[in-house]
């Protein structure tokens, strides 16, 4: 046991333990409008550049925002290989700015990007392409891979792939998640919206789901040969259009998981992967409350039955 692990594992507990909560993100649903929601956000972790005056859109951003400052303040508590966990977790931001980048280019408004600091593997580069072409190159020569084609949504699966194959790979606890939300891409990809998987993207999801589930020709023989592992997260989704039901399940039996590593004893790499789910977790459950508030609690029966 390292002291930068008792440090770290530390701060992540403490870190879980100051987030909103169900009760807090139900109270946000109920709110009788987006301002009054906003106002009772005000006084929690979320506050961190957040417009009381905000849309719907630009709060969930600033939540979002308010999140990925919370993993780069804990980044900063861990050694160097609880940094680099941190660093796969929030991969999703990194998508999230290559994806408005990708809009830009052709001629879609860019909002600020996320500020990654260094949870960034390789956003400098990819905000400098000036073309699909010039992001794909950026992807190949990084981590993320070559995601074998310039269309925008092929290199939007392939990092979303890949960095489930890596936190797999890297992070062993998080394996499971991985798994889940890789089925997750390959269902709405291919089987809702018809596209096919190239480069790394192709061998990602076959190290994740195996080839029999990649190379399935329909939805209902992908969900039967899919590993167990990575089933779960299909249950209940009998048609490729019930998809958003089970994208909604799959945060909550992360957070379920996550609170189970926060409860055990020890100081390593477990705690912070957990404090990271939950704190990610809590932010996907209060952007979905202000959406709710947004359109004053009409979709409060919505909201209790995707918080399970």
């Amino acid at each position: 046991m390292s002291a930068g692990w008792v440090a770290g594992a530390t701060r992540a507990r403490a870190m879980a333990a100051a987030r909103a909560g169900p009760r807090a993100a139900r109270e946000l649903a109920a709110a009788p409008s987006l301002s009054e929601a906003l106002r009772v956000l005000a006084n929690t972790v979320y506050r961190r550049g957040l417009d009381p005056t905000a849309g719907p859109g630009q709060a969930q951003r600033a939540v979002a925002g308010a999140l990925l400052w919370q993993l780069r303040v804990l980044a900063g508590w861990q050694p160097r290989p609880g940094a680099a966990v941190l660093r796969l977790l929030a991969s999703g931001f990194e998508i999230a700015n290559t994806r408005d980048r990708l809009r830009s280019l052709s001629g879609a408004p860019q909002p600020p990007p996320h500020r990654l600091g260094a949870l960034a593997t390789a956003w400098p580069r990819l905000s400098r392409a000036t073309s699909p072409a010039g992001v794909r190159a950026v992807l190949a020569a990084s981590e993320w891979g070559d995601p074998g084609s310039a269309a925008p949504a092929a290199l939007l699966t392939g990092m979303r792939l890949s960095a489930a194959a890596r936190t797999a790979a890297q992070v062993p606890v998080a394996a499971r998640w991985a798994a889940g939300e890789a089925a997750l891409v390959l269902a709405r990809e291919v089987h809702l919206t018809g596209h096919r998987l190239t480069g790394t993207a192709q061998r990602d999801a076959v190290r994740l789901l195996g080839t029999a589930a990649v190379r399935a020709p329909a939805f209902t023989e992908f969900r039967a040969r899919l590993p167990a592992s990575a089933r779960w997260a299909l249950e209940g989704a009998e048609e490729p259009k019930d998809l958003w039901r089970a994208e909604a399940r799959w945060w909550p039996s992360v957070e379920r998981d996550a609170v189970s590593m926060l409860a055990r004893a020890g100081f390593d790499m477990s705690p912070v992967v957990g404090a990271a789910a939950v704190l990610g977790a809590d932010a996907w459950r209060v952007r979905a409350a202000l959406e709710c508030a947004a359109h004053d609690g009409r979709a409060l029966e919505a909201f209790d039955e995707l918080l399970g």
